[in-house]
């Protein structure tokens, strides 16, 4: 029997991934996670050095949840492409706790013969606090004929499809207040210094013509 695909024209807003409960961390997995990383960080498997820095254990590497996350979206979304995966962690992640990952669908819009399905995923730990929180974004076949088409090299199956979301867009800003008109400024009157009046010339005094005694 082949195994179960999830296609486009099956998926509507609001769906539910199944929730995905994971066991309790240990420190044998922290150990192993630490090997097939190469992340040796000493607060994540020495105890010694982890107390020195002020922790009461060791604690868990964060990604270690976004890692069950993508496992819960890929259980899920079977023949579909992860274009996006990103995440937020809340809570520092011990060993003991306990993960339950649950999604839904936020979104999904199809143009082009391109089709793309939007996720909210996040992690719950035993106490019921939010640990983590996930975005992702799909890339998925319309259908089985759409699959098929892809797979013969033929073109894809078009069907456009407007985006739909489950999230409630923000209202918009409210208006600014408008503000009062500005009175233009009283023109400057600038006042020129008066000329200054010219004294009449002084009538030049000629010396007196001198006589030559012969």
């Amino acid at each position: 029997m082949p195994p179960r695909k999830l296609y486009f024209e099956n998926i509507r807003v609001g769906d539910e991934l199944p929730a995905l409960s994971r066991a309790p961390i240990d420190r044998v997995q922290l150990a192993r996670y630490a090997g097939a990383t190469g992340d040796f960080n000493p607060l994540h498997v020495d105890e010694l050095a982890a107390r020195a820095a002020g922790m009461p254990s060791v604690v868990a590497p964060n990604t270690i949840g976004l890692g069950f996350l993508g496992q819960l979206v890929g259980d899920w979304a079977r023949g579909a492409q992860i274009k996006k995966l990103a995440c937020r962690f809340s809570r520092i992640l011990w060993p003991g706790d306990t993960l339950v990952c649950r999604g839904r669908v936020s979104d999904r819009w199809g143009e082009g013969g391109r089709y793309f399905v939007e996720l909210d995923v996040w992690a719950e730990n035993q106490k019921g606090e939010l640990a983590l929180r996930g975005n992702v974004i799909l890339k998925i076949f319309y259908s089985l004929e759409d699959e098929t088409r892809f797979r013969t090299g033929q073109p894809p199956l078009i069907v456009n499809v407007p985006r739909e979301s489950i999230r409630t867009p923000p209202p918009p800003p409210p208006p600014a207040p408008a503000r009062p008109a500005k009175k233009p400024a009283p023109a400057k009157v600038v006042k020129k210094p008066a000329k200054p009046t010219k004294k009449p010339a002084a009538p030049s005094k000629k010396a007196p013509a001198k006589t030559r005694k012969r």
